[in-house]
């Protein structure tokens, strides 16, 4: 089986690409269990190297049609769009939002339509695709409302990957993530940034500041889980899918002052000392438009899961990333 991941340079690309590689099997479009033989990994930037044979590096622009025509090539089984630009960027430059969230999505979409079998095609959607007065919580059948450009982009996405699925040009599956967190490195330019930094960095022993208020409440999720559930999503069968192609993610609900509550209960006061609070309302304002709380039937049937609580996210963080002494 040959399996290709886009942004897979990105932490969870990387740790996809392990969990793909340790599974060692995944299940194709025609529901068979295949061995994986070549694992692709295609970004801007060259990933961290991964010590298997069957892991192959693509290196390009992901709206170049000539990088995406090598690296789907015609013996492609399945593909894990994970490749976006975050969406405090997409905001702000409605260009490259549009060019890579968009535009680089129907090539990769239009490449897979031209294979002679119709790949998987999971697509990595966002709960932004959802905004306005809903209900709490949010149903599955929500309507799609976005109110950033980061959203809408999404959601386009999502339309994208349910029709070419109905002509039987591939066997799409859009999954709307909830905020991943904690996130490792540095901080991103997406507007939920935070919610990771106020996390990492003071058990990095730095300062961190929180730009929305303290009962701000936002959807959550551990990369464990999400990683997870992309799995799940990927090997699901088609017919459990029923009229949708799109899946509401499972997650927590989760204020911000309590993901400091919880650091303090895990870390001591000293880590959660190091949170400062420094309103900034174009980040509240982006953040302001999620809802933060679902009611996810089709994620749960299909055999996706939520962590527990917030505390054991945090507990998760530091066995998986931080140096043990």
């Amino acid at each position: 089986m040959r399996i290709v991941i886009t942004g897979g340079a990105g932490f969870l690309g990387n740790r996809l690409a392990r969990a793909i590689l340790s599974r060692g099997k995944l299940t194709d479009a025609r529901g068979v269990s295949r061995t994986v033989r070549e694992l692709v990994l295609l970004d801007v930037l060259a990933p961290p190297p991964l010590d298997d044979p069957r892991v192959r590096i693509i290196v390009g622009d992901l709206a170049d049609p000539a990088v995406v025509e090598r690296a789907i090539s015609a013996d492609t089984d399945s593909v894990f769009h994970l490749a976006a630009v975050v969406s405090g960027q997409a905001e702000a430059d409605f260009d490259i939002g549009m060019r890579v969230n968009l535009d680089a999505t129907r090539l990769l979409l239009e490449r897979c339509r031209k294979l002679a079998a119709p790949p998987k095609f999971v697509f990595t959607s966002s709960l932004a695709v959802f905004g306005g007065a809903l209900p709490d919580p949010v149903p599955d059948d929500a309507p799609v409302t976005p109110q950033a450009s980061y959203g809408a982009q999404k959601a386009i996405g999502e339309y994208l990957v349910y029709d070419m699925t109905r002509k039987g040009f591939i066997d799409g599956r859009s999954l709307r993530l909830p905020t991943v967190t904690v996130r490792p490195g540095k901080p991103n330019k997406a507007a939920s940034s935070f919610a990771s930094g106020i996390i990492r960095e003071p058990l990095a022993g730095v300062d961190a500041i929180c730009p929305v208020a303290p009962t701000t409440r936002m959807w959550v999720q551990s990369p464990r889980a999400v990683i997870d559930n992309l799995l799940v999503g990927h090997e699901a069968p088609a017919a459990k899918f029923a009229h949708t192609r799109s899946v509401n993610v499972p997650g927590i609900s989760v204020a911000v002052g309590d993901m400091v509550a919880s650091l303090r209960r895990v870390a001591g006061d000293a880590a959660a000392g190091r949170v400062r609070w420094q309103f900034d309302p174009v980040i509240d304002k982006i953040v302001a438009t999620w809802p933060s709380n679902f009611a996810p039937k089709l994620g749960p049937v299909l055999g996706m899961r939520a962590d527990g609580d917030f505390d054991s996210i945090v507990r998760a963080y530091i066995a998986d990333e931080l140096p043990r002494p």
